[in-house]
């Protein structure tokens, strides 16, 4: 990020010309983001990403030669944790849970209005998560049961639950203190114990786990 001027830069991967003109110029709207470079499909963007670096990463799944799951572990093979927020539409339930698992940041509707577009790239970008609330309402049902001998209301705690679907949808944990009317420290307590109990490295795998799990 151009911490001068504030600006986010923004690499946009969609095989559809009209699409992906159709995002870059909504998003020329913005003062403090902007589309450094457009790539076609996922191998196009990674010869893109390794000679312009971006802040941001914005791409669509399925694309013909790589698509955007299979570039993504290729980003991540390579150690980079570079933000990326996948795009997708309202069929693609299993691809979700594989872009969760590739290592995505965030997980958008492309119907999704500029305003939330926006406020997802820049939470990503400060190293927030963020997933479309209709996109979890759609990953409500079906979902793999528990573990045998553990029932779903006895691995987290209801306060866990609770703060689990903050982190769903992208809150920090100061943000979430400031909405369960808690210390900034025992939110951050919560979060390691949630990690903890569900055998989890990080938060979007937490978020991926508790979406199996029925308990978000």
């Amino acid at each position: 990020m151009d911490m001068q001027n504030n600006i986010i830069s923004v690499g946009l991967v969609e095989d559809q010309q009209l699409v992906r003109q159709g995002i870059a110029s909504l998003l020329a709207i913005s003062d403090n983001i902007r589309v450094l470079w457009q790539a076609e499909d996922g191998q196009d963007a990674l010869k893109k990403l390794a000679s312009n670096p971006v802040d941001v990463l914005l791409s669509d799944i399925r694309m013909p030669n790589l698509d955007g799951i299979a570039m993504l572990k290729q980003i991540r093979q390579s150690a980079n944790r570079l933000p990326v927020i996948m795009l997708t539409t309202f069929d693609d339930s299993e691809l979700f849970l594989n872009s969760l698992q590739a290592g995505a940041n965030g997980f958008l509707l492309k119907d999704v209005s500029l305003d939330k577009l926006l406020h997802a790239i820049e939470t990503v970008a400060k190293g927030g998560y963020l997933i479309e609330p209709s996109v979890l309402k759609q990953m409500s049902e079906p979902k793999p049961a528990p573990s045998v001998g553990v029932t779903r209301n006895e691995l987290l705690s209801e306060r866990e639950r609770e703060i689990l679907s903050f982190m769903a949808g992208g809150f920090s944990n100061k943000e979430i203190a400031n909405a369960v009317f808690l210390a900034e420290g025992t939110v951050k307590n919560h979060v390691s114990n949630i990690l903890t109990k569900l055998d989890c490295r990080d938060r979007t795998q937490a978020v991926l786990k508790g979406l199996q799990l029925a308990l978000i």
